[in-house]
């Protein structure tokens, strides 16, 4: 297995950041086998979703409705609403496992894989790609 960590810059307001063209990078001709991407913090996860037609700003808007970020939350720290950014695992978890054939993510037509980081509080998120020949 060969891994690789990157950082990414979320900046402080709710993001889906695309990686995808990072993700083919790493997997660029390696042959068989799969892609793990993994966010390694409690509040940020990883979609497999379309990007640019605005069903990136649909997520937010989803995640918004599930999970306002208000005051009803028991995890109380940070920012308004901080609590929501540590149940959205749940709902986004923080990995996804894809398939890379002859060296190339196999995705569908408009498929992204993006880093969904709610908390804004914290504007560095790091994520780990491993390679798992197959």
């Amino acid at each position: 297995m060969d891994s690789e960590t990157r950082s990414y810059r979320t900046g402080s307001r709710e993001t889906v950041l695309d990686l995808t063209d990072d993700c083919r990078g790493f997997v660029a001709g390696r042959g068989d086998g799969l892609l793990h991407v993994f966010v390694p913090h409690a509040t940020a996860g990883i979609a497999v979703i379309e990007t640019g037609a605005g069903s990136d700003d649909d997520l937010l808007a989803v995640l918004a409705d599930l999970l306002p970020a208000d005051d009803r939350w028991r995890h109380a720290h940070g920012s308004r609403g901080h609590g929501r950014s540590h149940v959205m695992p749940a709902l986004v978890p923080p990995y996804a496992t894809l398939p890379v054939r002859d060296g190339r993510l196999a995705l569908g037509t408009w498929q992204s894989v993006c880093l969904v980081d709610l908390n804004v509080d914290n504007t560095e998120r790091e994520v780990r790609l491993s390679f798992l020949a197959g």
